[in-house]
């Protein structure tokens, strides 16, 4: 839609985006160092703030927002599977079918590696970096932002509140939208449960010439769910026997672990703990919306 019509219709758009959240059971990527993706800073006890503004969608687009799956582990060769899951096309895809093999053989082992590999849920979203106070020099700009199922969450409380003294507020309006306040504490992994959303508040105090110009500057969401975007079953397939060393992955219960690497390690990782953001995102907790590290084991895994 057009800025004009933008305007217009945010008074029905509380109701179409939550209407959309719960038909995909709301309450859900770009390369390695891709320059218009936006990631929160923490200091060295793990600890980050900054305020964003989620912005709203792009003419032609139908949400202010996309989801995808991915998987992300290393298997027995020591080589790393990182890679968007065909169920976020509505496809089947060799990593959930075997994990639905390993869990139905009621064997707890099975199931904890099924665990391990299972998928991990992404949203992302055109934000306005408002302060960042790590890097000030992206403050007022626009950047794609990454984020999981705790922040969406907190997208939908405020789109849908529980008590009768709270007011609906679409948090991706420019009008009637509210900041977001991030704050990240790191335990085991990154917590966001601080996160908050600020009072409602026009963005930029309604100035509809800069309006215009974030508004033109926003970056399409479909490529995150194009098919062209993701490597066809039978590459993944491939990838997925390379990375597990088995021999067959289709038609097996439990897949067998070989005696020795039957390709080279890529590289020796850092060795990391199953609650790390380089492999648990999404495995174990919500709270973990973070993915630097697995960033930096993706492009190993592309070497």
């Amino acid at each position: 839609m057009s800025f004009d019509k933008l305007k217009a219709s945010r008074s029905s758009a509380i109701g179409k985006l939550v209407a959309e959240a719960e038909k995909v059971g709301g309450k859900t990527t770009k390369s390695y160092g891709d320059d218009r993706e936006w990631k929160p800073t923490v200091d060295k006890a793990g600890n980050g703030y900054a305020v964003i503004r989620f912005l709203p969608v792009k003419d032609g687009e139908d949400l202010p927002w996309v989801r995808y799956w991915d998987h992300g582990f290393q298997g027995p060769t020591g080589r790393w599977y990182i890679e968007k899951s065909l169920t976020s096309i509505g496809k089947d895809d060799p990593v959930s079918e075997i994990n639905s093999r390993l869990w139905n053989t009621g064997n707890e082992s099975d199931k904890d590696v099924a665990r391990s590999r299972k998928r991990r849920l992404h949203y992302v979203s055109n934000i306005l970096v408002v302060s960042d106070p790590a890097n000030p020099e992206n403050e007022g700009k626009t950047f794609l932002y990454k984020y999981g199922k705790k922040i969406f969450d907190k997208i939908m409380d405020v789109m849908q509140p529980q008590f009768q003294d709270e007011k609906a507020v679409n948090p991706f309006d420019f009008w009637e939208g509210a900041n977001f306040k991030l704050k990240i504490r790191t335990e085991q992994w990154r917590n966001y449960d601080k996160s908050e959303f600020d009072s409602p508040t026009p963005l930029f105090d309604g100035d509809e010439d800069r309006l215009r110009e974030v508004y033109d500057g926003l970056y399409g969401l479909a490529e995150f769910t194009d098919e062209s975007s993701y490597k066809s079953y039978d590459d993944l397939k491939r990838k997925l026997i390379e990375v597990l060393g088995a021999e067959e992955v289709n038609g097996v219960q439990v897949l067998t672990e070989p005696s020795a690497p039957t390709s080279p390690k890529v590289q020796d990782a850092p060795e990391v703990k199953t609650e790390d953001a380089a492999v648990s995102e999404g495995i174990s907790t919500d709270d973990n919306d973070d993915d630097d590290s697995l960033s930096y084991f993706a492009k190993l895994a592309q070497s």
